[in-house]
């Protein structure tokens, strides 16, 4: 009997496109199903009562929540395609750590600077230029960030970093000039289609945040 997957998901969300893109990667047969955040489902509410929010993957009946989580139990059940973790327990150990540096860092700041205004939002593209220059650093002249291989950093970061840099709506500010190293990087993932298919177009985004805007700015 073949697996059932199903992603519960809300397609504007980088975490839920870490999933998409890990799924990709697989080539795991799935259903990707959209949650309306102002109507959640009620398997939304069953699969994650804790924290009710996306992404949430669902394998045969049993859900598995928080998008770096389920990257790494993707990659442990459908262990014979594409690893996206080394074998090395110390590699592996390192992946986790980079992994949750661009959770609790990149990605908190990335929001932050997207939501803020003004003077906090300086300060924010001030502190996550600073964190991005760190991992272009760490990066170096690697291909990816575990080495020749696409993996688990790599998937932690890509939908972010790649709307960070190829969406120019909202102001280009990651200049390949300095930064090199991650800017090739993300030119380099943007061509792998298990990237491709997972990262929206940008005028779909760039339509979605103008009518979020015009909501948020209604008297």
């Amino acid at each position: 009997m073949a697996d059932e997957v199903i992603l519960l998901n809300f397609w504007p969300s980088p975490y839920g496109m870490r999933v998409l893109v890990a799924l990709e990667e697989k080539g795991i047969k799935y259903e990707n199903r959209e949650e309306d955040f102002s109507n959640k489902s009620l398997l939304l509410l069953q699969m994650n009562p804790i924290h009710k929010k996306i992404p949430v993957l669902i394998h045969n009946g049993k859900s598995i929540c928080e998008s770096l989580n389920i990257v790494e139990y993707i990659d442990e059940v459908w262990n014979d395609h594409s690893p996206l973790f080394p074998s090395d327990p110390y590699q592996r150990s390192q992946a986790k750590f980079w992994a949750n540096y661009i959770d609790t860092k990149i990605y908190e700041i990335g929001m932050r600077y997207a939501k803020s205004k003004g003077e906090e939002k300086e300060a924010a593209k001030k502190e996550l230029l600073e964190g991005l220059q760190v991992l272009e650093e760490q990066l170096g002249n690697k291909p990816y960030f575990g080495g020749d291989n696409f993996g688990f950093v790599d998937v932690a970061l890509v939908p972010l970093l790649n709307m960070l840099y190829t969406f120019t709506f909202a102001g280009k500010f990651i200049h390949d000039e300095k930064y090199p190293n991650i800017t090739s990087w993300a030119k380099r993932c943007a061509q792998k289609e298990s990237v491709s298919k997972s990262i929206p177009q940008e005028d779909k985004v760039k339509r979605f945040v103008d009518e979020k805007r015009l909501v948020l700015n209604k008297d």
